[in-house]
């Protein structure tokens, strides 16, 4: 049913996601003196107004959590396809955390110093809720197979 725990736990981490691909998620600063470089999720925002579009894959990986959440949602009838999409929305989440790590901590030019930013959490804190919207997805399924064995 639409009123369960795991569909309050899909449908917040489905609303960090989306407010995540609209706020900077690091911000890089020079070692000496000089401006900041914003980072998004699909941009960096240079000192001079220049958009880089180098980070792109972290708005990519992003965006395709966010349907794939929606369709969880409603997929309440089905808890094993709905579990599914939850393992498959955990990988991306994952994927996500690994690639902006790569992008503010690896790839980054050696004068530079890398600042995460607060909505750099919102990422992590779904990545929580999935796992939790798994666990009570799979604990509702071994109540009703229990429950079939009953009858």
């Amino acid at each position: 049913m639409i009123q369960r725990i795991q569909t309050v736990y899909l449908a917040l981490a489905f609303i960090l996601s989306a407010v995540c691909l609209s706020l900077p998620v690091g911000v890089f600063s020079p070692v000496g003196m000089g401006a900041d470089t914003v980072m998004y999720n699909l941009w960096k925002v240079t000192p001079d107004g220049t958009l880089a579009f180098t980070v792109w894959p972290l708005f990519v990986i992003l965006l395709l959590t966010l349907p794939i959440a929606l369709v969880a949602i409603f997929m309440y009838k089905n808890r094993m396809l709905q579990s599914k999409l939850c393992v498959c929305n955990i990988l991306l989440t994952l994927c996500w955390v690994v690639v902006f790590v790569l992008f503010g901590y690896v790839f980054k030019d050696e004068n530079l110093e890398f600042r995460p930013a607060f909505a750099a959490c919102f990422p992590v804190i779904s990545l929580i809720l999935y796992v939790l919207a798994r666990r009570g997805i799979i604990k509702d399924e071994k109540l009703v197979r229990a429950a079939d064995r009953i009858r």
